[in-house]
């Protein structure tokens, strides 16, 4: 048997769906719990939950896929609870789908995904959604990740410079996203991929500083926010 200090809650479902006896399963999971740094009820630290991403991300790009838990037994081992590894705040781009470009399994991921991945101003029903995925599902990673060629943060960019604006809410949403613009304005480089690298940027400081749940959690250690850009022809996250 492994050391129980390795197992992660993912682990844990895939034995419980396995045959594993209930009982079992669950001494194993609270023991690994004990054993685990973080919060209480956290298998797994901001920086291994972080290093599991990045190695998902790795076997992508290399297209060694595994595809863990996608069968609708792995649907009913998971009907009666959740066990999330990483909040991943992404865009709403069809091109963007974090279980695939970080190779995880159903359960892994709790995505919360809106155009610009924007967080600042989003409302909330975006802040709110991670707050519960913090404080109820005991998650310790946010990835804030953006992606290459990100159509809110060119829209955002293009009408600074037209000085117009786009009709009913995409005119709100995109208005969201042109501080970032505006600060990465000069910067050396692309001034598009700037601005999606300071949009990410955005996002992570303001989750860090989110009071009441966020920020005492990030300050002891216990949750880590960070940023990242997807290469949408690469397939490499890269972190910001």
């Amino acid at each position: 048997m492994k050391n129980l200090s390795k197992v992660s809650r993912r682990e844990f479902v895939v034995l419980a769906t396995a045959g594993l006896s209930l009982a079992g399963a669950v001494e194993l999971l609270a023991e690994a719990q004990k054993a685990a740094p973080g919060k209480p009820g956290s298998p797994v630290s901001p920086d291994r939950a972080l290093q599991d991403l990045l190695n998902g991300n790795k076997r992508f790009m290399k297209g060694q896929l595994t595809a863990p838990r996608r069968s609708p037994a792995d649907f009913r081992g998971l009907a009666e609870a959740q066990f999330p590894e990483a909040v991943i705040v992404c865009c709403a781009d069809s091109r963007v789908a974090p279980e695939i470009l970080f190779d995880v399994g159903l359960g892994d991921v709790f995505v919360v995904r809106v155009a610009g991945n924007v967080v600042i101003g989003a409302g909330v029903t975006v802040k709110g959604s991670i707050e519960y995925a913090v404080a109820e599902l005991n998650v310790p990673l946010i990835v804030v990740l953006g992606h290459s060629g990100c159509g809110a943060v060119k829209a955002a960019k293009q009408h600074i410079d037209a000085k117009d604006s786009l009709p009913g809410a995409i005119d709100g949403l995109v208005e969201l996203v042109k501080p970032a613009v505006v600060q990465s304005k000069g910067m050396p480089g692309d001034a598009l991929e700037n601005a999606i690298r300071k949009n990410v940027e955005i996002g992570v400081q303001r989750l860090k500083e989110l009071q009441p749940i966020l920020a005492p959690l990030v300050s002891d250690g216990k949750l880590k926010v960070v940023g990242g850009v997807y290469d949408l022809r690469t397939g490499a996250v890269n972190l910001v």
